[in-house]
């Protein structure tokens, strides 16, 4: 099988290149330098000359806060870059995948979120990536949507690294205890989506890693983790004031992935002390 993997700059696609030369599968992984996703001429050439049989669309715009003041910059590239992949896929009868967001729905209760429960996104971000489920659906039929959350790797900036960057140099931090969720590790994941390409259950997943958490409790599990000495002060939303709002429940279920035969993630613990391993930065107590 080949396949061709969008933002392969960023944490996911990086991961998914690089499990792809693991298992011998072929990958083409572009980025905005080789694919411009914003340009549907461009797409067009390059997916239809690369002769893949399926593309992994990770690219994304994804600065939720910046999305609130640069709204048509948000959807060009997640809505329009969107559309002009599952239109050349569907041009090419080929597979697509795409990643989503818990964004995508309202955050209220604490009930999981089912795959195929009503989307309602509170801000900017979440409703381009919600327009891109829509498209992709009403586009494709041979289509993955895979809702990821709280998203770490590598191969780019995330919470884990900022709370490590801001616990050595302040030695305090002060983080939100009421937005609860699932951490997903792109290694994890990565492995998860190269099984799933080559399959033909298509249809809509949540795959995050096991477990739910607040921010407060991730951050606390980090330095623990990561044998440092940090105050952590958990705060309210209303007490940390952001531009984009936030989903307060961002639980999701596994159902699909149960259903239809996949392995669910291992724990976000688990993932995160794999991970600091990985960096450099695990301590062993």
């Amino acid at each position: 099988m080949k396949i061709l993997v969008t933002g392969v700059n960023g944490q996911l696609g990086y991961d998914v290149v690089e499990e792809c030369k693991k298992r011998g599968v072929q990958a083409i992984g572009v980025d905005v330098e080789e694919m411009d996703i914003t340009k549907a001429d461009i797409v067009k050439k390059v997916i239809t000359e690369s002769q893949v049989d399926a593309v992994v669309h990770c690219a994304a715009w994804t600065a939720v806060d910046k999305a609130e003041d640069e709204i048509e910059l948000c959807k060009k590239v997640n809505v329009d870059g969107t559309r002009n992949i599952a239109q050349v896929c569907k041009d090419l009868d080929i597979k697509m995948m795409y990643f989503s967001t818990d964004y995508v729905f309202n955050g209220e209760g604490i009930r999981p979120w089912k795959e195929y429960d009503i989307r309602h996104p509170l801000n900017i971000y979440g409703k381009t990536k919600c327009e891109g489920e829509l498209i992709v659906q009403e586009l494709l039929q041979n289509y993955f949507i895979i809702r990821i959350a709280w998203v770490f790797g590598t191969n780019g900036n995330n919470f884990i690294k900022t709370m490590l960057r801001l616990g050595k140099e302040n030695g305090a931090v002060k983080v939100v205890d009421d937005q609860i969720g699932s951490p997903t590790y792109t290694y994890d994941l990565a492995k998860l989506v190269v099984d799933m390409i080559q399959t033909d259950k298509y249809g809509i997943y949540h795959a995050t890693n096991e477990g739910f958490c607040s921010w407060y409790q991730f951050a606390c599990e980090i330095f623990k983790q990561a044998g440092l000495e940090v105050e952590v002060t958990p705060v309210s939303s209303q007490e940390f004031i952001t531009k984009a709002k936030r989903p307060a429940n961002s639980r999701m279920e596994k159902n699909e992935l149960d259903k239809n035969g996949f392995y669910r993630l291992p724990t976000w613990q688990d993932a995160l002390r794999r991970y600091l391993i990985r960096i450099g930065e695990y301590y062993e107590s």
